[in-house]
């Protein structure tokens, strides 16, 4: 994972040293709606959302009029939340996104934002409540094995910007590979998928 951080951190210095235009840069923080669409493994189960959020630093790199290179590095929760007739089960991951996103301008405040992410995960949180009480488990990414460590995704969305600092955005983004190869009754095979919506400051 050392080696995939240095190749962001060289990602955006290159950027950065090809830019031709006055380079931005930025923060974002958000909410996150995410929840899973259940792939061939075990999934006789319904899901519902578990609210998280993001928060993370943004780059914009203009490169022809109306188009610009805006990659960015998220700390990011999703998840999911199942509820049985043994209880309530919620899982919460954590996760260090990516998007190598290419902004289009289509109005004076309006863009729209498209382009690959890839996902690391770092922590996996699972919560069992019932009538009884409750119990949580904790996986950190280096002591399972039971999830991919990092997964190849998409992002689609807007931004418009309230004026040249601040700005108001929402996503969709899609995890295009499972989450295992494998489903279980203890870890189902699913994608990820998070509706947010933020704020953005560019200094």
């Amino acid at each position: 994972m050392k080696k995939i951080f240095i190749l962001v951190a060289g990602l955006f210095l290159a950027g950065a040293a090809n830019a031709q235009s006055p380079i931005r840069f930025g923060i974002k923080g958000g909410l996150n709606l995410p929840n899973i669409i259940k792939e061939d493994g075990n999934n006789n189960f319904s899901t519902k959302v578990n609210p998280g959020f993001n928060v993370g630093v943004t780059l914009d790199i203009n490169l022809i009029e109306g188009i610009a290179f805006t990659p960015e590095v998220l700390y990011s929760q999703k998840g999911y939340k199942l509820t049985s007739g043994f209880g309530e089960f919620t899982q919460t991951t954590n996760f260090i996104d990516v998007p190598i996103l290419a902004s289009i301008k289509l109005g004076s405040a309006f863009n729209v934002v498209v382009g690959p992410q890839v996902s690391f995960l770092m922590s996996t949180t699972n919560k069992y409540e019932n009538g009884f009480g409750s119990t949580q488990q904790k996986f950190v990414e280096d002591d399972s094995d039971r999830f991919k460590k990092s997964l190849v995704g998409g992002v689609i969305g807007f931004r418009y910007d309230v004026n040249s600092n601040v700005d108001i955005h929402g996503r969709y983004a899609l995890d295009f590979q499972k989450n295992n190869e494998n489903g279980s009754s203890y870890t189902p095979e699913y994608r990820n998928q998070v509706f947010s919506v933020g704020l953005g400051y560019k200094f």
